[in-house]
Parts: C-alpha cells; sequence; structure tokens
C-alpha cells in the first residue's frame, strides 16, 4: 500500500505542489491572524469586544460568501493572475491592519476614524481572500487524474489543516516576542513571499479536455438566484450554520474566556487542539461514521460538537477547554466529511455544480450571527479587560453557545424526519 501511494505521489505536477505549498504558507499568515484578530482589534485598537467580533465576523462571513462570485474572476483571468492579485491584497491589507495598532499608524487612522478604518481595510484583505480557494482548489482539479485526485484533495485539505494548526502557534511566538500588532505584519510578510512563490515558481495548469467555459456574472447570479428560490435546501444550510456559530466563537469569544477568566494568556495554543485533532482523527472518524447515513452522522457530529460546551460550563479550567475543544473536533470530524456527500445529493441532477458552489454559505452566515453573538457575550459575561468580570459566573455564557448547537441538532432530526426525504433525487 505505500508503495502505491509512493507511485500515486510521484505522479503529480510541479504545479500541484506549488500550489500547495503556497496554500500552506497563505494558511500560516490566515490562521494566525486570525487567532488574534478580536483580542488586537478590541484591546490593542480599542474597539471593544462587541465591535471587534462584529467586524471579526463580516471579515470572514465576505470572505466565505465571496468565492461565489470570485470563481467567474478566476476562471476569467487564470489562477496565476488571481493568485498573484490575492497575495498582493493580502499583503497589503494585512499590513493596513497591523498599522492600526503600530506607533507610526495612529496619526492616519485618527484622521479616518478607527472603526472605518478598520472596516475598510478588512473588506479589502477579504476581497482578496475570496481569490484563494478557487484558484488553489482549481489548480488541484487541473493537475490531478481520476486516480490520483481524491490523494490530491487529501493533501490539500491536510495542509489546510497544518496551517490552521501552526498559525496560532507562530502567532503567540510573535505576540510574546513583539507585540500582537506583529503578527499582522507577519501575516503580511509572508503574503508578499508568497506573491514572488507565484511569480516565479507557479505554471498556468492547462484546462482540462471538455471543462465548462469561464461563466459570466449574470449567469453566476441567475444561479444564485435560482439556489435561493429553493427552500427547502436553504433551510438546510440556515440550519447547517449553526455548526459554524459554534465553530466561530473559538475565535471570538473563547480568547477573551480564557484570558479574563481562567486567566490563561496562551490562548492561540487553545485554538490550535481542533486543527491538530483533526490531522490525527479525520481517517479514522470517516471510517467509523461510513455506513452511517450522512444526515445521521452529521446529526450525531452536532450533537457531540454541542456536549463539547458543556464541559467549559462545568469544568473551570484551560486543561478542560482544551478536553472541549478536542470533543468539538470529533464532532466536526463525524459531520465534515458528509456534508459534501449530502448537498450533491441533494442538488438536481443538472444543477449539482451550482447547488456545490454554496457549501461555503453556512459557513459565512455561522461567521456572521457569531461575531455580533460572540461579542455580545463577551460584553455581557467578561466586560472590559481593565475591569472586574463583567459577571461572577462568566461560563454561563457557554450554555447561550451550547443551545444554539442542540437547537440545530433537534433542527437537522426535524428536517431528516420532515423534509429530507422528499429533496432525495428520483431515480
Amino acid at each position: 500500500m505505500s508503495g502505491k501511494l509512493r507511485d500515486l505521489a510521484s505522479g503529480f505536477t510541479r504545479t500541484f505542489w506549488v500550489a500547495n505549498v503556497l496554500e500552506l504558507f497563505e494558511r500560516f499568515a490566515f490562521y494566525g491572524s486570525k487567532a488574534v484578530l478580536t483580542i488586537y482589534l478590541a484591546e490593542r485598537v480599542g474597539l471593544g469586544p462587541l465591535a471587534a467580533a462584529s467586524l471579526a465576523g463580516l471579515f470572514a462571513s465576505v470572505l466565505y460568501f465571496l468565492p461565489i462570485l470570485a470563481g467567474t474572476v478566476v476562471d476569467r483571468y487564470g489562477f496565476k493572475k488571481s493568485l498573484a492579485a490575492c497575495f498582493t491584497i493580502f499583503c497589503v491589507g494585512y499590513f493596513l491592519i497591523g498599522l492600526a495598532g503600530l506607533q507610526f499608524g495612529q496619526s492616519i487612522v485618527a484622521a479616518v476614524g478607527r472603526f472605518p478604518y478598520v472596516l475598510t481595510v478588512l473588506m479589502l484583505t477579504a476581497i482578496g481572500g475570496s481569490l484563494i480557494k478557487p484558484s488553489i482548489v482549481g489548480t488541484v482539479a487541473r493537475t490531478t487524474t481520476p486516480d490520483t485526485k481524491a490523494l490530491g484533495y487529501s493533501i490539500y485539505y491536510t495542509l489546510v489543516n497544518i496551517g490552521g494548526a501552526m498559525g496560532p502557534i507562530l502567532a503567540l511566538q510573535v505576540r510574546q516576542s513583539l507585540g500582537i500588532e506583529y503578527v499582522l505584519v507577519v501575516s503580511s510578510i509572508t503574503s508578499a513571499f508568497c506573491l514572488l512563490g507565484t511569480l516565479l515558481f507557479f505554471r498556468e495548469p492547462e484546462r482540462a479536455p471538455g471543462e465548462a467555459a469561464p461563466t459570466s456574472f449574470g449567469k453566476v447570479l441567475r444561479d444564485m438566484a435560482l439556489v435561493f428560490r429553493n427552500g427547502r435546501f436553504m433551510s438546510f444550510l440556515v440550519i447547517f450554520s449553526g455548526f459554524w456559530i459554534m465553530f466561530w466563537q473559538i475565535f471570538y469569544s473563547l480568547p477573551f474566556y480564557l484570558r479574563k477568566a481562567l486567566g490563561f494568556e496562551r490562548f492561540e495554543l487553545i485554538e490550535t487542539v481542533d486543527a491538530l485533532t483533526l490531522i490525527l482523527l479525520t481517517v479514522p472518524i470517516a471510517a467509523m461514521v461510513r455506513r452511517w447515513q450522512p444526515i445521521r452522522a452529521m446529526t450525531a457530529g452536532f450533537f457531540v460538537a454541542s456536549c463539547s460546551w458543556l464541559i467549559i460550563i462545568f469544568f473551570h479550567s484551560w486543561q478542560a477547554v482544551a478536553v472541549a475543544m478536542f470533543v468539538f473536533a470529533v464532532g466536526e470530524g463525524m459531520q465534515a466529511p458528509r456534508f459534501y456527500e449530502y448537498v450533491a445529493d441533494l442538488a438536481p441532477r443538472d444543477q449539482i455544480g451550482t447547488f456545490m458552489g454554496f457549501a461555503f454559505l453556512p459557513v459565512a452566515i455561522g461567521a456572521l450571527v457569531a461575531g455580533f453573538l460572540g461579542g455580545a457575550l463577551v460584553q455581557r459575561f467578561i466586560g472590559d479587560p481593565k475591569q472586574p468580570l463583567a459577571s461572577p459566573h462568566p461560563e454561563a455564557m457557554w450554555w447561550v453557545v451550547a443551545g444554539i448547537g442542540f437547537a440545530s441538532t433537534v433542527g437537522m432530526l426535524l428536517y431528516d424526519k420532515l423534509v429530507s426525504q422528499r429533496l432525495k433525487p428520483t431515480p
């Protein structure tokens, strides 16, 4: 078996490996900045937890929604130009976000206003980020064969999770040695090296025979209207967004709780537990639930992930939070691989591509809602970092998050019972 894997791995093109190395370093930059973004905006920039989490949620929401439209740009102008544009915008965007915390940038930020300045540079960075996934995933698709495609995507997803695990660890080192604002500066520098690597080493992969022609923006908008009119499918995506509302709290509200309620300053380490667990256990978990119906596997994953927040409620230590994040990752590993399979099964036969294009919509919805929710929870239960705790029982904030998870679990059960069977395509 190992010899067969070596043979398959040797069959990948240079462009495949270049694209995946670029993805690895881009994920370092992205997850490193994401690990500290809410704390940075709230405390270093001085926006407070409510505005900081809301802006971080809006940033992630735009970042995950725009690829629906950005795919059209990538198809029309090519992967290399799109990657170059992405890394250029990332380089500028991350630096401008960091400028809000640097001493020499204070006059510029003050002239614009802290909130409008941060909002503008976050949206600029999100526009650049929307180009990365269509470009890298498209490159993997074009540079693999039917025999190597599964392994190719496995390599891609593994590197994404490695970036998710290592980015916050690197961010911790930078924050402790240089200052939290320099995490954004390092992300900017990393993006500059990614831009250089794209220009020097990336080669535009040839379009596959029979590959569809570039889609117009008009066609994309018509497809979006088609999906939004499908109430049953949209209800599934909205229910599923409940999982992502829980997930984003790892970055939006959990760092505040760890630092002030538990006195654990190295919050970035806890943020890596989810990705590390997925790297180690995704394959065994997928094997465990492979015979389950997709909707049942997803529902079970929701339930397990929801239970993780109860551990934080009843056990008040950073070690308990780490265990909770491990449990949450197990729930994520149960549902994540089956989600795309289920969406493909729900889509009409002639509209699979259109429906799969909306696979990230629950992530975007979850990020937007989680930002406002996380900021409100921190303000209500944690409060200002320089003042005493706003509530004598800050752990009570996690009842809200767990409640959303359990409500989504019930929603999935009802969806399976009342709607799912009618959505299955006719044989």
